[in-house]
């Protein structure tokens, strides 16, 4: 019995989870967290420089374009169906269990890969950020704390939705307060005429694709598909948003768009105040392109910029693994609550109203996989980041298409369901398709990464393999689960996903 002065009990929505928790702003701090754009930008804009020249702010452009598409799609199935199984739960009310299930899939598989390598950009960072430079290559010294940000991460999202966010508007804050404020000065001194006789002046041009050709456009936007992974995450989180059927879709698109505009200021400030030069600063020496971020943080301020950007780098990284590890775990307790996986995934903690078990799997799962990977090699980890290109086109395409199968009945009943519901989702499948097939194509190239199992590239095996392994999880759960969701039982067109409590 309630006691007259005690705080109300905490809503709990259909699923167990804490119903309306999260407001626009804390949907959209998860979905940035779940992007980690400072390490995005410091690990591949000195990579697009390098295939496109001084039109990198372009492809961040034109990389935002199917972006925004698929965001279109998640919106709209998310205000018809805001359940936390987003891909798994829309693919299968539009095509079926088989193809939700195997959806599902590859937003795990997403999630286990890059949990393996940011956890680990995190540790390096922050020792170089306390001088600790020989930890930072220690082997040892980094898998130690990589392992003890993934099992830290775990138990934070284990703990509570609300405190998760508390944790992300901490890390988003100083992300983006880092990021703009070095961007601001770059300019400023560019402007003033301060910044050295390597600057060069920004120009509009910078922002039209104009004299590339089709390979160098298409590679450096498979490139920029890989920064804006993760907005989705916000989606995930739909549950635990008030009001479920109009926030989160919002909140992708508010954050896809927040991304697009932050990277084409980072991208203008720093190659206009590093200039194309093959020498020093300048963005065409090879030297700089692995950390462009940190290589100019130095000479943009000072001393202090640079220990600035090497914190922010890793706070970034720390931020995704923990948002990371959120959707991944609510797509597990959805495909449990209808019969997809073991029920024990269902299980939400009578306390944190969070999907505990699965949360845990989930980064248990991770941890195993980094571990595993540097075992082999330290290129095998690399080869495995390079390879999360399809397993996102994967499950992105399928949410798209999706989009469009679902509401197939709807679409010429407006103007705006032909566009919204119909060409802008096809659209940004096709587009998901095509980034799949030219990376593929890609991977397979033997020189293409770091490792390679005799003609076929290492990067194409573990990415596709990834993808593969999900097909004998699938049988493995048809054979000895209840079998009841596989005939469509469970979930389905016709399904209210608001399952009740007693499910």
């Amino acid at each position: 019995m309630a006691i007259k002065g005690d705080p109300p009990a905490p809503a709990v929505g259909g699923k167990g989870l804490q119903a309306g928790a999260l407001g626009l702003v804390g949907n959209v701090v998860i979905g940035l967290g779940a992007v980690a754009p400072a390490y995005s930008l410091a690990a591949t804009l000195g990579y697009v420089v390098l295939a496109v020249g001084d039109k990198a702010p372009s492809m961040f452009v034109l990389a935002f374009i199917p972006m925004l598409l698929v965001a279109f799609a998640y919106k709209e199935l998310s205000q018809d169906t805001p359940d936390c199984g987003t891909t798994f739960t829309w693919g299968t009310k539009a095509f079926g269990p088989w193809i939700g299930w195997i959806g599902g899939w590859g937003l795990a598989v997403s999630a286990i890969i890059v949990l393996a390598n940011v956890s680990e950009i995190a540790a390096i960072y922050l020792y170089n950020f306390f001088g600790l430079h020989d930890l930072a290559e220690s082997v040892p010294a980094t898998v130690a704390l990589g392992c003890f940000f993934i099992v830290a991460m775990t138990l934070v999202s284990a703990r509570g939705i609300v405190v998760s966010e508390r944790v992300q508007n901490v890390l988003i804050a100083i992300q983006f307060g880092v990021l703009i404020t070095v961007s601001v000065i770059a300019l400023i001194r560019v402007f003033t005429g301060t910044a050295g006789a390597q600057a060069v002046t920004p120009q509009w041009s910078w922002l039209w694709p104009s004299g590339l050709d089709v390979s160098s456009i298409a590679a450096a936007v498979i490139l920029c598909i890989f920064i804006y992974w993760g907005w989705d995450a916000c989606l995930a989180v739909g549950e635990e948003t008030k009001d479920p059927g109009k926030t989160p879709g919002i909140a992708a698109l508010v954050t896809t768009v927040i991304l697009v505009c932050t990277y084409v200021l980072v991208a203008y400030a720093l190659q206009s105040f590093a200039g194309f030069g093959y020498v020093g600063i300048g963005l065409n020496n090879p030297n700089n392109t692995d950390d462009v971020l940190t290589v100019l943080g130095e000479p943009v301020a000072g001393a202090i910029a640079a220990s600035a950007l090497l914190l922010t780098v890793s706070v970034s990284a720390l931020s995704s693994t923990q948002t990371t590890i959120l959707p991944t775990a609510r797509g597990t307790l959805s495909m449990a609550v209808y019969e997809a996986i073991p029920k024990r995934f269902a299980s939400v903690h009578p306390r944190y109203m969070t999907p505990a078990f699965g949360t845990i799997v989930m980064g248990l799962s991770a941890l195993f996989f980094y571990l595993v990977l540097k075992m082999l090699s330290e290129n095998a980890l690399l080869d495995s980041v390079a390879s999360l290109g399809l397993a996102v086109a994967f499950y992105y395409g399928i949410t798209a298409f999706a989009c469009v199968w679902y509401f197939r009945r709807t679409l010429f009943s407006s103007v705006r369901n032909l566009f919204f519901r119909g060409i802008f989702p096809l659209l940004g499948g096709l587009s998901m398709v095509a980034a799949f097939g030219i990376s593929a194509k890609d991977m397979l190239q033997p020189d293409y990464g770091y490792t390679a199992f005799g003609p076929i590239g290492g990067v194409f095996v573990l990415g596709v393999g990834m993808l593969v392994l999900g097909i004998p999880l699938m049988l493995a759960c048809f054979a000895f689960g209840t079998k009841r969701f596989f005939r469509g039982e469970t979930l389905n067109a016709e399904t209210e996903v608001k399952v009740p409590d007693t499910f």
